[in-house]
């Protein structure tokens, strides 16, 4: 895929301030820290985004729509729904190491921040997070149809539950840096669902 100078560009700054978003918060995040770490002018970065709230929503998009890939990818090497909710269990279980150097977890970081300092900011957050439960769902539905998922599981109910267990673990293991709550924590939904949800 051939990139325009412009699309260049806009991928620079992206790459380059989502992590001190990340890390920082909206409001800790000024222009000049922009400016500093890109090395381009105000001019440059404001013909590229509208305003610094576009800046750290297309940011945070960017940082996300990377994880989001990552576990994708790490999906794809079962077929089987419920070897795909394992592998995500799996995939948390070094979530600490991928997420520290983009600055933490994004959608821990900015839904924090945002809930006090920017209710657009805080809507997107919601929306990835609400993505995330439902392709969780997803996979527990898939799980359902081919027969490897009980039929009285609710699909929803438990990819929320799943989720809510992840982030809880991601938080306390920053806050406390001892990766035992991510540890005990994914091993915890694997024996969910190996005994809740199985077959």
């Amino acid at each position: 895929m051939m990139y325009t100078k412009a699309e260049l560009t806009k991928l620079f700054i992206l790459e380059t301030v989502a992590p001190i978003f990340n890390k920082n918060g909206y409001a800790a995040t000024s222009m000049s820290d922009i400016t500093e770490a890109t090395g381009l002018t105000k001019g440059a970065i404001y013909g590229n985004f509208k305003n610094k709230e576009d800046l750290a929503i297309s940011a945070f998009k960017y940082i996300v729509k990377g994880l989001l890939k990552k576990i994708a990818i790490h999906l794809e090497s079962s077929d089987s729904p419920i070897q795909k909710l394992f592998l995500i269990s799996d995939f948390y279980r070094n979530y600490y190491a991928y997420s520290r150097p983009l600055g933490g977890c994004p959608i821990i970081n900015i839904g924090v921040d945002a809930n006090n300092q920017n209710s657009v900011l805080l809507d997107n957050v919601r929306v990835i997070i609400e993505k995330i439960q439902d392709q969780l769902a997803t996979i527990i539905e898939q799980g359902i149809e081919a027969g490897e998922i009980s039929p009285k599981v609710n699909a929803l109910q438990y990819a929320k539950r799943i989720d809510t267990m992840i982030q809880g673990a991601v938080f306390m293991t920053y806050t406390m840096n001892d990766e035992f709550y991510m540890d005990d924590t994914t091993n915890q939904i694997d024996q969910i669902i190996h005994n809740e949800l199985k077959v």
